[in-house]
Protein backbone atom coordinates (compact mmCIF):
# COMPACT_ATOMS: atom_id res chain seq x y z
CA UNK A 1 0.00 0.00 0.00
CA UNK A 2 1.04 3.39 -1.05
CA UNK A 3 -0.19 6.79 0.29
CA UNK A 4 0.88 10.17 -0.70
CA UNK A 5 -0.30 13.37 0.71
CA UNK A 6 0.17 16.55 -1.02
CA UNK A 7 -0.50 20.30 0.90
CA UNK A 8 -0.35 23.34 -1.37
CA UNK A 9 0.82 21.94 -4.21
CA UNK A 10 -0.22 22.08 -8.07
CA UNK A 11 -3.02 21.15 -9.89
CA UNK A 12 -0.98 19.24 -12.62
CA UNK A 13 0.70 17.46 -10.02
CA UNK A 14 -2.76 15.76 -8.85
CA UNK A 15 -3.79 15.41 -12.21
CA UNK A 16 -0.49 13.70 -12.92
CA UNK A 17 -1.00 11.35 -9.34
CA UNK A 18 -4.74 10.12 -10.24
CA UNK A 19 -2.93 8.39 -13.51
CA UNK A 20 -1.63 5.38 -10.87
CA UNK A 21 -2.88 6.61 -7.64
CA UNK A 22 -6.82 6.93 -6.38
CA UNK A 23 -7.36 10.34 -4.95
CA UNK A 24 -9.96 9.71 -1.89
CA UNK A 25 -9.62 13.26 -0.47
CA UNK A 26 -8.18 16.23 -1.41
CA UNK A 27 -4.46 15.68 -1.99
CA UNK A 28 -4.58 12.22 -0.69
CA UNK A 29 -3.57 9.72 -2.58
CA UNK A 30 -3.57 6.16 -2.26
CA UNK A 31 -2.88 2.90 -4.47
CA UNK A 32 -0.74 -0.65 -4.73
CA UNK A 33 2.16 0.34 -7.45
CA UNK A 34 5.40 -1.07 -7.97
CA UNK A 35 8.67 -0.19 -5.78
CA UNK A 36 10.11 0.95 -9.30
CA UNK A 37 6.68 3.10 -10.15
CA UNK A 38 6.22 4.20 -6.70
CA UNK A 39 9.90 5.52 -6.52
CA UNK A 40 9.46 7.49 -9.75
CA UNK A 41 5.78 8.84 -8.94
CA UNK A 42 8.07 10.27 -5.53
CA UNK A 43 10.75 11.70 -7.88
CA UNK A 44 8.20 13.50 -10.36
CA UNK A 45 6.24 15.25 -6.65
CA UNK A 46 9.61 16.53 -5.58
CA UNK A 47 10.33 17.96 -8.79
CA UNK A 48 6.59 19.42 -9.22
CA UNK A 49 5.77 20.06 -5.92
CA UNK A 50 6.68 23.95 -6.09
CA UNK A 51 6.15 25.46 -2.54
CA UNK A 52 4.30 22.64 -1.46
CA UNK A 53 4.61 19.98 0.67
CA UNK A 54 4.44 16.12 -0.08
CA UNK A 55 4.28 13.13 2.18
CA UNK A 56 4.54 9.10 1.34
CA UNK A 57 4.30 6.23 3.25
CA UNK A 58 4.46 2.96 2.05
CA UNK A 59 4.74 -0.67 2.96
CA UNK A 60 8.20 -2.39 4.08
CA UNK A 61 9.39 -5.18 5.19
CA UNK A 62 11.00 -3.46 8.66
CA UNK A 63 10.01 -3.89 12.35
CA UNK A 64 7.02 -1.23 11.69
CA UNK A 65 5.71 -2.27 8.70
CA UNK A 66 5.92 0.72 6.63
CA UNK A 67 8.41 3.57 6.15
CA UNK A 68 7.94 7.05 4.62
CA UNK A 69 9.35 9.72 3.62
CA UNK A 70 9.01 13.60 3.54
CA UNK A 71 9.77 16.81 1.08
CA UNK A 72 9.99 20.33 2.20
CA UNK A 73 8.21 19.17 6.03
CA UNK A 74 9.18 21.30 9.08
CA UNK A 75 8.55 17.24 10.59
CA UNK A 76 11.55 15.20 9.69
CA UNK A 77 11.56 11.37 10.39
CA UNK A 78 14.45 10.18 12.30
CA UNK A 79 15.68 6.85 12.85
CA UNK A 80 15.89 5.73 16.60
CA UNK A 81 16.85 2.29 17.31
CA UNK A 82 15.73 1.01 14.15
CA UNK A 83 12.48 2.86 14.77
CA UNK A 84 11.71 5.55 12.19
CA UNK A 85 9.71 8.59 14.42
CA UNK A 86 8.94 11.95 13.65
CA UNK A 87 10.99 14.54 15.12
CA UNK A 88 9.04 17.82 15.46
CA UNK A 89 10.95 20.97 16.14
CA UNK A 90 9.83 22.60 19.37
CA UNK A 91 7.67 25.82 18.79
CA UNK A 92 9.33 27.30 21.85
CA UNK A 93 13.39 26.83 21.08
CA UNK A 94 15.07 29.60 20.39
CA UNK A 95 15.58 30.31 16.37
CA UNK A 96 19.14 28.63 15.09
CA UNK A 97 21.52 31.18 14.41
CA UNK A 98 23.38 33.49 16.49
CA UNK A 99 22.74 34.18 20.04
CA UNK A 100 20.41 37.54 20.71
CA UNK A 101 22.25 40.25 21.65
CA UNK A 102 21.85 40.92 25.29
CA UNK A 103 21.03 44.99 26.15
CA UNK A 104 19.16 46.71 28.84
CA UNK A 105 15.32 45.26 30.11
CA UNK A 106 13.06 46.23 27.68
CA UNK A 107 9.83 48.22 29.33
CA UNK A 108 10.49 51.95 31.33
CA UNK A 109 13.18 52.84 32.88
CA UNK A 110 12.54 54.75 36.54
CA UNK A 111 13.40 58.18 35.49
CA UNK A 112 10.88 57.38 32.05
CA UNK A 113 8.06 56.89 34.08
CA UNK A 114 8.69 60.02 36.88
CA UNK A 115 8.38 61.85 33.35
CA UNK A 116 5.56 60.26 32.15
CA UNK A 117 3.37 59.87 34.81
CA UNK A 118 4.90 63.17 37.06
CA UNK A 119 5.68 61.54 39.68
CA UNK A 120 8.80 62.94 41.84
Amino acid sequence: MTVIVLTNCPAGLRGFLTRWLLEISAGVFVGNPSARIRDALWEEVQQYAGQGRALLAHTTNNEQGFTFRTHDHAWHPTDHEGITLIHRPDPNAPAPGPAPQSGPPSGWSRAAKRRRFGRG
